[in-house]
């Protein structure tokens, strides 16, 4: 049309302007964080060594890799429960039982010190006490079930597949490389509970593809642990069953 504004010329291979050009970028960075390749594996180096540096960088890592990559909540295990109710409470009392269990029996069997020393400044200390519990809520429930769980196995299942064998070395590998991550502050006995705890997590998320019951329990068996620990009870559970 006469008097009209020309549309300013653009470079060759530019594509500016162009409709769904930033949409086919944008798949095409969401497809490479979810593959192997470069990209692929600089995430999930960086997701490792944010959980190195700062727990629980690593797990808001991954959920900033989930949004990034359009990755699915699910595929991470933040599916909805079948009731709220029943995972909450389930995960309560197995978290408590399951530490107590490991503490009267499990570790003694294993030739534990009934004291963790690494844990000893907690005895009494009410002024530790509150970021203890965060700690445990936040870094562990959270943080840990959403790296080792969650995000450890959607990449390992997707090099593995989803048959029940790639489920079960899933398991048993993501529980050693939780156990070893308790190996800086806690010794053997740390790597060997951890390993077990491990197991026992990552068989519900197997079991459940829902990583709530775990998350929550996890907690819950950390703040049996502090409060423990905070009344100074640890020989006490320890020698419950063997003197």
């Amino acid at each position: 049309m006469p008097g009209a504004p020309r549309e300013p010329a653009r470079p060759p291979g530019s594509d500016a302007g162009v409709p769904g050009a930033a949409a086919a970028s944008d798949d095409a960075v969401a497809a490479a964080l979810r593959g192997f390749g470069p990209l692929g594996l600089v995430a999930i180096l960086a997701i490792l060594a944010g959980q190195v540096v700062l727990p629980p960088l690593g797990a808001i890592l991954v959920l900033v890799w989930a949004s990034r990559s359009h990755t699915p909540w699910p595929d991470i295990g933040y599916r909805r429960p079948a009731s709220w109710t029943r995972t909450i409470l389930g995960g309560l009392a197995f978290g408590v039982a399951f530490k107590l269990a490991m503490k009267a029996i499990v570790m003694p069997l294993l030739g534990a010190a009934p004291i963790n020393h690494a844990y000893g400044y907690l005895v009494g200390n009410q002024a530790a006490l509150p970021g203890a519990i965060v700690t445990m809520i936040v870094v562990a429930g959270f943080g840990e079930e959403t790296l080792f769980r969650g995000y450890l196995f959607e990449r390992l299942g997707r090099l593995l597949g989803h048959g029940s064998g790639a489920r079960v070395a899933i398991v048993v590998f993501t529980s050693a490389l939780f156990g070893l991550a308790h190996a800086h502050d806690q010794g053997l006995a740390g790597v060997e509970q951890a390993m077990i705890t491990g197991l026992a997590f990552g068989t519900m998320f197997a079991a459940t593809g829902r990583i709530w019951a775990a998350m929550i329990a996890h907690a819950a068996f950390d703040l049996t642990a502090v409060g423990i620990i905070y009344g100074n009870l640890e020989a006490r559970v320890a020698h419950l069953v063997f003197r």
